[in-house]
C-alpha cells in the first residue's frame, strides 16, 4: 500500500458519550481506518485553555500550586480554562488578573498548541502580556495559590529541578530566554 499518497483522515461511524464533567467530557469513536479496517478512539474533551507570559521587572511572574494529579506542587505561569465560547484574548487578561493580580494592557498570541492530540482536543492560547499593572489578585473560591516573580537563572533551575514540567511553562521559559536573547518573541 502506497501510504505516500494516501488520505489519512479517520472517519468517525459513531461517538459514544462516557463522562461529563464540570470541566472534561469522554467519549468512545468508532471510526473507520484509511485502509478500511475499524478501529476505536477514546477521546477526552476540553473547552480549551488560555496561559499568559508576564513579565515585571525583568522577573517572569508565576503561580505555585498543589496539583492533584501529580501529587505535588507546581511552577506555571498563569493559565485557565476558557469559559464557553470565551475570546481566549479576554481569558487571557482575566486569568492573569485573577491569579497574579497585574492587569495588562493588552495580550499578543504567541502560540496555540493541542496539549495532548494523542486523547484530548485541549488547545492552549499562549499569550504574552504588555502594559502591565500591578492589583489584587483573586482566584477562583477553590484555587489555592502563590504568586510571584522569577528571574531568568531562579526559572532555569525552577526547570531543572522539576518545578516547572509542564509544557506550557516550559514553551514560556525558552520563548522568555529567545526574546531576552534576541529581542523578539517567538518559539
Amino acid at each position: 500500500m502506497d501510504k505516500k499518497n494516501m488520505d489519512f483522515t479517520e472517519k468517525t461511524v459513531s461517538t459514544r458519550p462516557i463522562f461529563q464533567g464540570k470541566i472534561i467530557s469522554l467519549q468512545v469513536d468508532e471510526v473507520t481506518l484509511p485502509d478500511g479496517t475499524a478501529a476505536t478512539r477514546e477521546i477526552v474533551k476540553h473547552p480549551g485553555a488560555v496561559a499568559v507570559i508576564a513579565v515585571v521587572a525583568d522577573k517572569l511572574l508565576v503561580v505555585e500550586q498543589y496539583r492533584k494529579p501529580l501529587e505535588r506542587l507546581q511552577v506555571e505561569i498563569p493559565a485557565g480554562k476558557l469559559d464557553g465560547g470565551e475570546d481566549p484574548a479576554e481569558a487571557a487578561k482575566r486569568e492573569l488578573k485573577e491569579e497574579t493580580g497585574y492587569e495588562c494592557d493588552r495580550v499578543s498570541l504567541l502560540h496555540s498548541m493541542a496539549t495532548s492530540p494523542g486523547f484530548a482536543d485541549e488547545v492552549i492560547h499562549l499569550y504574552v502580556a504588555e502594559g502591565l499593572r500591578s492589583g489584587e489578585a483573586s482566584p477562583d473560591e477553590d484555587e489555592f495559590l502563590n504568586a510571584f516573580a522569577l528571574s531568568p537563572d531562579e526559572a532555569s533551575q525552577a526547570v531543572a529541578d522539576g518545578r516547572i514540567c509542564d509544557a506550557k511553562t516550559l514553551l514560556a521559559v525558552y520563548a522568555w530566554r529567545r526574546y531576552i536573547e534576541t529581542g523578539t518573541w517567538g518559539v
